[in-house]
């Protein structure tokens, strides 16, 4: 009983003391302006869009570097596009389920990683074809998106293939230097709103590139996103 009057007793001061300083600092009329420009400033905060940046992986799935790839993501809460090799899929099955499974947006990167600048019609048809039923008989959807190895694409393919072509925009050179620091420095300097950022998940490097390019970037207050909100925004 005398614990609950306590209680009570010390709110009463603390309400005291709030008084006299509200008295001293201009009184309720002073504290009602400092709440609404308080309110105002949180609403305009809250009203800010967060710059948004893709996270893109090319020639997996990888039996290994893929799905650790995966699981930190899921740690971190972050989506992304994985272009896959249709000749990996069929042995990667799992993976590709996981993929679609956790969110992340699936997209064709060919069947046998090839030029298709270097092929005719058919040829280039087949190498997308074959890769779309892989993985639409895994995951029951179609793929939209697809991304030509070494970004060699073609105008005339787009009357030939009902799909859209997604390059980059920064290049880690992930596989090329197969270097963590290098990647950063390279989405340092080069990332913006709006980014589409180029990376392999075919490289044990590449996968701690890829982690330490998303706490970079999380706290540098960008949102992750697939790469279909970023091409259709």
């Amino acid at each position: 009983m005398w614990q609950k009057k306590g209680c009570w007793i010390l709110l009463g001061i603390h309400l005291l003391i709030l008084c006299i300083a509200l008295i001293s600092s201009g009184g309720i009329r002073g504290l009602k302006r400092d709440w609404s420009q308080a309110f105002l400033e949180m609403g305009e905060r809250l009203g800010e869009e967060k710059p948004k940046v893709a996270l893109t992986f090319d020639d997996g799935p990888h039996p290994v570097y893929t799905e650790e790839i995966l699981d930190g993501l899921r740690k971190k809460g972050v989506k992304a596009t994985f272009f896959v090799i249709g000749k990996s899929v069929e042995e990667q099955k799992e993976i590709i389920e996981r993929m679609g499974e956790e969110g992340h947006l699936i997209g064709n990167h060919t069947y046998d990683h090839v030029n298709l600048g270097q092929l005719g019609k058919k040829e280039v048809c087949v190498q997308i074809d074959k890769t779309n039923k892989a993985v639409s008989d895994i995951t029951g959807q179609e793929m939209v998106y697809m991304r030509p190895p070494f970004g060699e694409w073609n105008k005339n393919n787009d009357c030939l293939v009902d799909m859209i072509p997604v390059l980059w925009t920064v290049d880690t050179k992930d596989w090329l230097y197969q270097s963590p620091s290098y990647s950063m420095k390279q989405v340092r300097e080069h990332v913006k709103d709006g980014s589409i950022i180029l990376m392999h998940d075919y490289y044990k490097t590449s996968v701690e590139a890829a982690m330490e390019i998303v706490d970079y970037l999380l706290e540098e207050g960008y949102e992750f996103v697939t790469v279909d909100e970023i091409v259709l925004d």
